[in-house]
């Protein structure tokens, strides 16, 4: 009788590595899509010449100035009643191009752009030096760029990710090669100059510094306080000199106007959306933090993403927003990284010399008895993390030949009707920057219609952005944010602006959000009046022009005050009938009147009458064109 042996049958081979190589490269790809839809979107911006974001246009003005010489920190009391509130650093950077291209929008975004791509391979260089995981590494400084925030923020003319670009590298020189050892000199000497560079490119980036000094102080407390001192002493001479060059205005701009309302249900939105959009990589980083805390060292990572988060906290400030969460999204994207491609490779320990390590010995014998199926497991879970994170932060303009299509495939549509083509899935919140589409020729043409407007005549424009006077080759006037920052706590006198106001120093007031101080506004509602409004980029833009001369000077608030029910009165004031007819809504507005007929294009003897109502009251408005001027008669009806 023969006897036969039989094979035994081999276990049965997993699919979960090749899952997780599937899963890893679709991740991969989602995350190197967002990527091309970031760079169509910094293209977009750098060939608009105007202000896509408020406030970028005075970032311009400040590189202007100081290519020529001039600080911006002024006073803002005196003509052009101009100044700035930011640290000069990103601006001296963007020197050269002032001088090579004059005032321009695209190298200030540009270098953004750039800042924000060498902050993502900052984080992919920390997340493969801690684990030599290449594809987690890609991972995690894609993830980055494709955050909501970071995608709309980035490529514009602002300085926040240039502040955002010197934390990460500093963070990153300081970590060294070695989590359990102070710094290098050559390390503490580069970091803590990039550090500087931060903090001179916008205050926020004293979260970091702190971030960084507390982790010293737990390495070396000693080592951590002359380096401390040697820093301070830095960066204070640098304020005390930049203070001494401006005669104290640097110190005034910099801190005092940078003291505003606070709004707590802001910063909570904000928070509550930065979660939201981020919440897989956010639970990753916080199980490496916790994991450091009870097993291991804290890391400078960990301590800088604690602190980045709770910086986070000042985006409730009035004229904060999402992007003071930018930090802490570059800390969530490099503890992340780490701990997903420590998950893959298995590098979790429980150091047996911990004194929970008797009590965790049976969790550690569990662990290495399941540690095949484990690894299966990590395969699937860590791309599928990172997946989750892509269709948290969806994000897409939806209209143009190339984005339209995809779009409608996906069943996006903008998630702004008809103001402008963007889907996001960020939603909005008070402080939510309401950015993200893509500039068209039309908003272009709009905004050298505007251009040619500020341009007409010899006078000034008093503008809300910058963007017009410099394109039209006139002196920038006020910075309205920064003036009402000033106003409010109390470091301002508007009088000189007013009286220029109210003397039509301006031939032109061009509005967008009205954030001047208020009795700059007011000076403005009573000396100029709203003459057509022009819509670009989501927004309208109204156009105000002088009120037309009264004569005598003030007969028609007389006429109006003088009337009583049944009586009529008149007063003549120099302008078109069409003018006229346009300022009159505004002046009677002024008064609590408001139209009640629809305007009326005029009778056969040239003359337009309209309807207002007051609290029951009822006034009739009669316009004629007399001569030179167009004379109002106004009749209080009787009921």
């Amino acid at each position: 009788m023969i006897e036969t042996q039989t094979q035994p049958t081999p276990p049965p081979r997993s699919i979960a590595p090749l899952a997780g190589r599937v899963l890893l490269a679709l991740a991969l790809a989602v995350m190197i899509a967002y990527f091309l839809v970031y760079v169509a979107y910094a293209a977009g911006l750098m060939r608009f010449p105007f202000d896509y974001d408020q406030g970028e246009g005075f970032e311009l003005v400040d590189t202007v100035m100081l290519s020529q010489g001039r600080w911006p920190y002024r006073d803002a009391a005196v003509y052009p009643f101009y100044a700035s509130n930011y640290p000069p650093l990103y601006h001296v950077l963007l020197i050269p191009f002032a001088w090579l291209f004059g005032p321009a929008y695209w190298y200030g975004r540009l270098v953004g752009f750039l800042g924000t791509l060498v902050t993502a391979s900052a984080i992919g260089y920390a997340v493969w030096r801690a684990e030599r995981h290449r594809a987690i590494a890609v991972l995690a400084g894609l993830a980055f760029l494709a955050s909501n925030t970071v995608y709309h923020v980035g490529p514009l003319f602002r300085q926040h990710m240039t502040m955002v670009m010197f934390e990460t590298l500093a963070v990153v020189v300081l970590a060294g090669l070695s989590e359990r050892h102070f710094p290098t000199r050559r390390q503490m000497v580069i970091g803590l100059a990039l550090l500087l560079a931060a903090g001179y490119t916008k205050q926020l980036a004293v979260a970091t510094c702190v971030a960084v000094f507390v982790w010293l102080m737990l390495r070396s407390p000693r080592r951590a306080l002359a380096w401390g001192l040697a820093f301070a002493a830095v960066a204070g001479a640098i304020f005390v000199w930049i203070d001494w060059a401006t005669d104290g205005q640097w110190t005034l701009h910099i801190i005092a106007a940078n003291v505003n309302e606070f709004m707590p249900q802001q910063a909570l939105d904000l928070y509550r959306q930065w979660f939201r959009l981020h919440a897989s990589l956010i639970v990753l980083a916080a199980l490496l933090a916790l994991y450091e805390l009870y097993f291991t060292r804290l890391s400078l990572y960990s301590v800088w993403w604690v602190l980045a988060a709770a910086n986070g906290a000042l985006s409730g400030k009035w004229g904060a927003g999402d992007s003071y969460f930018a930090t802490a999204i570059a800390a969530t994207c490099v503890l992340s990284g780490i701990a997903a491609a420590r998950t893959l490779r298995g590098g979790w320990t429980i150091p047996g010399d911990h004194p929970f390590g008797a009590r965790l010995a049976r969790l550690r014998t569990w662990i290495e008895a399941r540690r095949t199926a484990l690894l299966a497991a990590a395969a699937v879970a860590v791309p599928l993390l990172y997946l989750w994170y892509g269709v948290s932060v969806l994000h897409l303009p939806t209209d143009g030949p190339v984005f339209g299509p995809i779009a409608r495939a996906l069943g996006l549509e903008s998630s702004y009707g008809d103001r402008y083509a963007f889907y996001d899935s960020a939603g909005w919140v008070p402080g939510y920057a309401t950015i993200g589409h893509i500039p068209t020729q039309r908003d272009i043409d709009a905004g050298k219609q505007i251009a040619a407007i500020v341009a007409e005549g010899d006078r000034p424009a008093l503008s809300e952005e910058a963007g017009f006077s410099l394109y039209a080759g006139k002196d920038v006037i006020t910075n309205p944010t920064q003036l009402k920052n000033l106003y409010e706590n109390g470091r301002y006198d508007p009088t000189a602006l007013i009286d220029a106001i109210r003397a039509h120093a301006f031939n032109v007031v061009v509005f967008r959000a009205q954030f001047y101080p208020p009795p700059v506004l007011d000076a403005i509602y009573d000396a100029y009046y709203p003459d057509e409004a022009i819509w670009m980029n989501g927004f309208n833009y109204e156009i105000w022009r002088p009120a037309p001369a009264q004569v005598p000077d003030g007969a028609f608030d007389a006429a109006l005050r003088s009337l009583a029910p049944g009586e009529s009165a008149s007063a003549a004031v120099v302008a078109s009938p069409a003018a006229a007819a346009r300022w009159l809504p505004h002046a009677l507005s002024r008064h609590g009147w408001e139209r009640v007929s629809a305007p009326d294009s005029g009778d056969a003897d040239g003359c337009r009458r309209d309807a207002y109502a007051r609290a029951g009251e009822r006034l009739s408005a009669t316009l004629c064109l007399t001569g030179k001027v167009v004379t109002i008669t106004l009749t209080l009806e009787t009921d």
